[in-house]
């Protein structure tokens, strides 16, 4: 009995020992899944085996030293578990921060090929869309944040889509974000109870990233390549926030969002405004308008406000209107320097054709005469009508994608090339007119180009409403002022032409060498006013292509002026005193003024002369 009563005894010891080893290998086995959880960095499960180590398996082995060891080790693991998720979601950000531009490049091409596929769609029926819309896109974050895997190199941020380059469609700009980092610290400090430091922490470290992504490198207005990469990091920085809005309850909100969206709107405003200034070249002004475009279009999509984008846009429209006028200068200026203000010859009908379909001139006399013949107008003329239409196309080009009615667009084009007529034109003129060694054939030819110039603004006024569809009638439409641009150029040639003679004449009456005291007259007129007289004549015989009253009008001018110039000659303050034979000589000359003139107007000037003269006599 004493032996069955021991064996029983040793039985009910093995069978308590079981029982309790049925209970403490569980906990066991727990807190070694805890410990292999942690060292593989799977944090959001050892987490998840920590409740249950805490709650579940430890009260029922509470009294036993080892259980006491692991309880009081507890916090420390949350603390650790904190740290690390903590580290991890600080190398998410550092990732996020350096491939934000990727991030942007990728937004913006999608924005460009829904851009594309609608211009098609305008064109033809739709048979389907393969752009993934926003909220598909959004589905491939719906990571299981649960899972149990290793954290992988994805968790720093940015998958590797190296290969999906030669894809014909671009992947999604989210397709290149891994958020679990995210989602596993948000989810692990919701459960510890620290929820709200962690979204300050993140909204903290987000602002200070916005800072960084809205300051503009210094040389950015240099290149295009420096304002694509500063709007693919704006671009980049805000997808990943509007994703993180609609996949998160709370770790940002829409208040957050907007105050970070009006920071930078303001921010890429003025960096823009200031580095734009700076531009010159009118094509890089265009490329940056239609890089903002798509800047604009690619986070409208996204659901930010973009409407003070396009009302600067305005602004640079000027701009760029500006540098426009500044190119165009440089090319008006080449050529009528490198014309030779000779009347266009043509030797062939296709010639002919040549010239007429680049300038709109029709003259039927001109068409009977057989070839060779000759266009009354110089090469400059086509050529400066056709670079006024090629400033208007580069005034379209601005307008295309701002949202603008056709009115806009056309008073818009009409004001530029009004600009364009006004100012650098009529300066290009201007100066031509000015200078110093222009001879009386330019000048006659300058008339007659701004003539036929002046005539062809009915063909521009066309032109300008059927690229833009707005009638003349149009009210408030704005009209060319290129009439009045070639008239004012026009009138200052007929002024230098008058000026110009008159100074020629000067230059002959130079050569006047009167002997006031001679005793004895010549027979016949002084050599000097031959000269001159053969001058005017061959001068003359130039005016005949100009208008009859400009002709009329110079050559009044100039036998004024040698008239008036003539009798100047014997009332200088030197001529004291001069005999008769001197006299005579004058007179011989003026006679000769008189009958060397065709026009009996002009000769009544001379004759008054030779009256004065014969009474004296």
């Amino acid at each position: 009995m004493e032996e069955l009563k021991q064996c029983r005894l040793q039985q009910r010891n093995i069978s308590a020992t079981v029982d309790k080893l049925m209970l403490c290998l569980p906990v066991l086995e727990m807190y070694s899944k805890l410990r292999d959880q942690m060292k593989t960095k799977r944090h959001y499960p050892a987490l998840k085996t920590l409740e249950h180590l805490e709650h579940t398996y430890l009260p029922q082995v509470s009294h036993y030293r080892f259980c006491k060891v692991m309880v009081d080790n507890i916090p420390k693991l949350r603390e650790e578990i904190k740290d690390v998720s903590m580290s991890d979601l600080k190398d998410f950000l550092e990732s996020i921060r350096k491939h934000s531009d990727k991030i942007g490049e990728t937004a913006m091409k999608q924005a460009q090929q829904q851009r594309n596929l609608d211009n098609i769609v305008l064109q033809q029926p739709r048979i389907g869309s393969k752009r993934k819309s926003k909220k598909d896109a959004y589905t491939i974050f719906d990571t299981e944040i649960e899972s149990t895997s290793p954290k992988s190199e994805q968790d720093s941020g940015i998958l590797d889509v190296e290969d999906e380059e030669d894809d014909d469609e671009v992947p999604g700009a989210q397709d290149l974000v891994d958020f679990s980092p995210v989602y596993r610290c948000l989810h692990i400090y919701s459960v510890l109870g620290a929820r709200e430091t962690f979204e300050n922490y993140y909204r903290k470290q987000r602002r200070k990233q916005a800072r960084l992504v809205l300051q503009p490198p210094s040389n950015m207005h240099e290149t295009l390549d420096g304002y694509r990469k500063y709007f693919n990091q704006i671009v980049g920085f805000f997808v990943v926030e509007d994703h993180i809005l609609h996949t998160t309850q709370g770790l940002v909100n829409r208040a957050y969002i907007d105050e970070l969206w009006e920071m930078a709107l303001s921010k890429t405003i003025a960096a823009l405004r200031t580095h734009s200034s700076y531009c010159s070249d009118p094509n890089l002004v265009l490329d940056l308008k239609n890089l903002i475009v798509l800047f604009a279009d690619t986070l409208q999509v996204y659901g930010f406000p973009v409407n003070q984008l396009f009302d600067m846009l305005l602004e640079i429209r000027d701009q760029y209107s500006e540098t426009l006028l500044k190119k165009w200068a440089g090319i008006f200026r080449n050529i009528l320097d490198s014309d030779n203000y000779s009347p266009i010859p043509v030797t062939s009908e296709e010639m002919y054709k040549k010239v007429t379909g680049q300038f709109p001139f029709q003259d039927t006399e001109l068409e009977k005469q057989p070839f060779p013949k000759k266009f009354p107008f110089s090469e400059f003329v086509p050529k400066v009508y056709n670079q006024i239409k090629e400033f208007i196309y580069a005034c379209l080009k601005f307008s295309e994608d701002l949202h603008l009615s056709s009115t806009e667009i056309d008073d818009m084009i009409r004001k530029s090339t009004n600009l364009l007529l006004t100012r650098t034109l009529s300066n290009s003129l201007q100066n031509v007119i000015k200078r110093k060694n222009i001879g009386l054939t330019e000048l006659v030819q300058i008339i007659i180009n701004t003539t036929h110039l002046e005539k062809s603004c009915k063909y521009l006024e066309e032109f300008i409403t059927k690229i833009t569809n707005v009638l003349p009638e149009t009210v408030h439409t704005t009209k060319l002022y290129g009439t009045t641009t070639f008239k004012d150029a026009r009138h200052a040639a007929e002024e230098e032409i008058y000026t110009n003679l008159n100074q020629k004449i000067d230059q002959f009456l130079q050569l006047a060498d009167y002997d006031w005291m001679t005793g004895d007259s010549g027979n016949k007129a002084s050599d000097y006013l031959v000269d001159l007289i053969a001058f005017l004549r061959s001068t003359f015989a130039v005016f005949t292509h100009l208008p009859g009253k400009v002709a009329q009008t110079a050559c009044m001018s100039a036998c004024k002026h040698l008239a008036t110039s003539l009798m100047q000659l014997l009332l200088e303050a030197e001529v004291r005193q001069l005999t008769l034979g001197a006299l005579q000589q004058f007179n011989l000359d003026v006679r000769e003024c008189e009958r060397k003139t065709v026009n009996h107007s002009f000769a009544c000037l001379f004759s008054q002369h030779t009256h004065c003269f014969e009474k004296n006599f």
